[in-house]
């Protein structure tokens, strides 16, 4: 045999074992994909299966898919998910896009964006629970009506007595939260006022002994006390001897629908309205002096419940949207910017014109992943929504875990909710596909 002949086999056989190598490393790499893959194809034949049968197993066709198009509770669904997949992931997209864009203008961006990225990183159920606490109806303990509460107390403080009421109606009656003389006062005369239901640690330390004012000619005066002596003594509606005066009450004289003069009560309840017009007068005590604090909205009420499920999701989900276009941010030619703002172009046409353009796959993988994790949105309504609005929070795939494992043990129902599911979320993961592949 010839060393040229030699070579050639030797090479041939170099290639056989290259080959197999190959192959092998095939195997095993496609090997266990290629096993969960046909696990996952055997799932979805296995559920569309059982979708056909009821809870019983009895073959029912197409009747379950029918139950979702026609029972209430399953039509709130539909309509639920439709208005998550309407909303979230444009807003989701929007949020991350624009936020990418403005920390690229700060020193601290980095952190900001793992700030922001750290509420993805919890879990469904943690976040939920967080949520639950934050959206509670006492401002002492939720967050959002915390925070209300300081905008509304800004705009309408609460009053100093809150909750104070008319210990007897001999002399005025409460109207729209103010307290009125009961008939038309005249100068010269007085109107007295006394109040019940004031807690003691609402009576300021200045409070004194209530004293009864000398009448004044040009004016109108009184007392406004809190009508309570301990052991029950006194007489109701008096203004006896031990029982304190309430200061700091707004007085208020009013003649035909308009204020004309006010004054504040003294530390012993004393008030006196001076330079009035000879006259009959209503004297009544302002609203705000008894307005209630913010008592908190119910935010996981009936009427709150999907708006505040869906801004718990984007708080917790616009940190992903903010470090995927952040990245393709990052990988724009910037010399490309730059020669745009030479050219005279503003930021915002540099933004339109360039920017968004140069982001749109990565907006698009963004806003494709945000449509599939909102069809399959679960843990967040399971945990923050109340059992008693459930019904009116509920998704599909809540409906699909309720029917299959929570409680109504019926896996047909289950089974067609699932494959309803899959079969919403499969254009959207074709279309993805079919893009990634034109972009090679």
């Amino acid at each position: 045999m010839s060393a040229r002949t030699k070579g050639s086999a030797a090479a041939h056989m170099g290639r056989r074992s290259d080959r197999k190598r190959n192959r092998l490393a095939t195997l095993l790499f496609l090997g266990p994909a290629a096993l969960i893959l046909g696990l996952l194809v055997y799932s979805i034949i296995y559920t569309i299966g059982r979708s056909l049968f009821d809870a019983y197993g009895g073959f029912v066709g197409l009747a379950n898919y029918k139950r979702v198009f026609t029972e209430p509770r399953m039509l709130v669904a539909v309509r639920n998910n439709a208005i998550w997949v309407a909303i979230v992931p444009a807003v989701v997209t929007s949020l991350g896009l624009i936020f990418a864009v403005l920390t690229e203008r700060i020193r601290w961006s980095s952190a900001f964006r793992m700030v922001m990225f750290m509420p993805l990183v919890i879990s469904g159920l943690a976040a939920g629970v967080t949520f639950r606490f934050m959206y509670a109806g006492d401002p002492n303990v939720g967050f959002m009506n915390a925070v209300v509460q300081k905008v509304v107390h800004v705009a309408k403080p609460p009053g100093l007595y809150p909750g104070a009421r008319l210990s007897t109606d001999d002399f005025a009656i409460a109207v729209d939260g103010a307290f009125e003389s009961k008939t038309p006062v005249r100068v010269g005369q007085q109107a007295n006022f006394p109040l019940a239901a004031i807690r003691p640690a609402l009576i300021p330390e200045n409070a004194e002994e209530l004293s009864v004012p000398a009448p004044v000619t040009d004016g109108i005066s009184g007392v406004v006390w809190l009508d309570f002596l301990s052991g029950g003594r006194g007489t109701r509606g008096q203004p006896d001897p031990g029982k304190r005066g309430l200061p700091g009450i707004r007085v208020e004289a009013v003649k035909d629908g308009k204020v004309v003069g006010t004054a504040y009560t003294q530390n012993d309840g004393t008030y006196t309205i001076t330079g009035l017009a000879p006259g009959e007068y209503t004297i009544r005590l302002s609203e705000a002096s008894f307005r209630q604090p913010f008592g908190g909205y119910y935010w996981l009420g009936r009427d709150f419940i999907i708006p505040a499920l869906i801004i718990a999701y984007i708080w917790i989900n616009t940190g992903f949207s903010l470090m995927m276009i952040g990245a393709g941010l990052s990988a724009i030619n910037r010399d490309l910017l730059e020669a745009a703002r030479t050219e005279g172009a503003n930021e915002w046409q540099v933004f339109r014109h360039i920017t968004v353009p140069s982001l749109m796959p990565v907006v698009m993988v963004v806003f494709v992943r945000a449509i599939i994790s909102v069809l399959k949105i679960f843990d967040l309504v399971l945990v923050i929504a109340p059992e008693s609005v459930q019904a009116d929070a509920t998704v599909l795939a809540l409906e699909m875990w309720n029917a299959a494992f929570g409680g109504m043990n019926d896996h047909g129902l289950g089974s067609a909710l699932a494959t309803i599911l899959f079969l919403l979320i499969l254009p959207v993961m074709l279309s993805n596909i079919r893009r990634f592949r034109l972009e090679q």
